[in-house]
């Protein structure tokens, strides 16, 4: 098990530096090809989950506001609200949340399209014909996923926060919106939004690697297709919590 893993991560990182190196070495080649693909890509992990992602922001703001004002109202703390919802949704669980449904929605679509292209021959096809697969395949779905993954993030979160003072709100706290719009302003810095964007980035892109090469970068049978979404998915969800937990030590060394 442990060959394997270290065989997989060895795969992994060539396989990341491989699609880094046709993004800055083909980034003005076959740009009216590819602007298309990556809009769509963007649209397939972005858009297409906006009425889930509202949903999932509406929840978000009455799970964590439901469980905090009764035991801020209780020790008399309601004035940290805001700097709850900012610890708790803005650095925490808006965007590990976000990259989790994208594993789920997205993730698994491109280990299925990408392995069935693999063992239905059509990547070979692709390279007769003089276009390079990681080009084509891979590299419009690590930017789209990127982007997709970081704006669904950001309406997420300001979802949650709405939400969360509606909650609150429901539950006759005594709190006015801009008293609560001040303790949000005052919880934020501008390192949240650094890094929130290089968090959101780096989860998309991560995603978009992982399940790219389990699809693409080893031959497949049809029959093995499954098995493979199933590491992938796996393989996403720890990179992006071990990711998740390196920025938390950036947040408290900060």
């Amino acid at each position: 098990m442990l060959l394997r893993f270290l065989l997989t991560l060895q795969g992994l990182g060539a396989f990341a530096l491989i699609t880094l190196g046709v993004m800055i070495t083909r980034f003005r080649a076959a740009r009216a090809v590819i602007r298309p693909l990556v809009f769509a890509e963007i649209s397939r992990a972005g858009l297409r989950l906006l009425p889930l992602f509202l949903f999932m922001a509406v929840a978000l703001g009455l799970v964590v506001i439901g469980q905090t004002v009764s035991w801020l109202t209780r020790v008399g703390a309601i004035n940290f609200l805001g700097t709850v919802m900012v610890v708790v949704v803005v650095r925490e669980l808006g965007p590990l949340v976000t990259a989790l449904l994208v594993v789920a929605r997205v993730g698994t679509a491109n280990v299925i399209e990408l392995g069935t292209a693999r063992a239905t021959g059509e990547v070979e096809a692709l390279e007769a014909l003089g276009i390079d697969p990681v080009h084509y395949l891979v590299v419009p779905r690590v930017l789209g996923m990127a982007l997709g993954v970081y704006a669904l993030t950001v309406y997420l979160i300001l979802g949650a926060l709405a939400s969360g003072y509606l909650w609150a709100f429901v539950q006759d706290v005594p709190l006015l919106p801009g008293d609560y719009l001040r303790q949000l302003a005052g919880a934020l810095s501008g390192l949240d939004f650094v890094l929130l964007a290089v968090k959101t980035f780096a989860f998309g892109a991560i995603i978009a690697l992982v399940t790219c090469y389990h699809g693409l970068a080893q031959p497949l049978r049809l029959e093995e297709i499954s098995r493979a979404t199933v590491a992938a998915v796996a393989q996403s969800v720890v990179a992006c919590v071990l990711l998740d937990a390196l920025f938390i030590i950036l947040y408290l060394a900060t």
